[in-house]
């Protein structure tokens, strides 16, 4: 026996009768999913607030017990100053810039990513009422 190929489908429209999901409408009008979504949104830029905030907390915390525990370090000098003390002077200030900047890139990107997922369903909705007028002109 002949073997057969294999059968392959070949979509050449979107479904129809396919239920499209308005999400840009239900965050809107505070609906139980949009209400989800905005949440999920909020919780996402909490938790990187607080990796943030954990993490330039550390790096304060370290020096002086650093300056604690390293006699080095703590007993050095620059300009008859300690080093410890320039470096608590000098190094919060460029690190909590550079915090702040990281926070808001990555936050717009969350905002950026909500956005896309409720335009998504937006412009699908769009481009299925658009196949379908196009059909029936035809």
């Amino acid at each position: 026996m002949p073997d057969h190929p294999q059968r392959e489908r070949v979509v050449l429209s979107q479904r129809r009768g396919a239920r499209v999901v308005r999400t840009r409408v239900q965050v809107a009008q505070q609906s139980g999913v949009g209400e989800h979504l905005v949440r999920g949104l909020v919780r996402a830029q909490l938790g990187l607030a607080l990796r943030l905030g954990l993490a330039v907390v550390l790096i304060l915390v370290a020096v002086p017990i650093l300056g604690a525990t390293v006699d080095p370090f703590a007993s050095s000098t620059v300009f008859g100053i300690r080093l410890n003390w320039i470096v608590l002077g000098l190094v919060p200030y460029p690190l909590l810039y550079l915090a702040g900047r990281v926070y808001i890139r990555l936050a717009e990107q969350a905002e950026r990513d909500f956005i896309r997922l409720t335009d998504d369903d937006l412009d699908s909705a769009r481009s299925t009422e658009g196949s379908s007028e196009q059909g029936r002109e035809v």
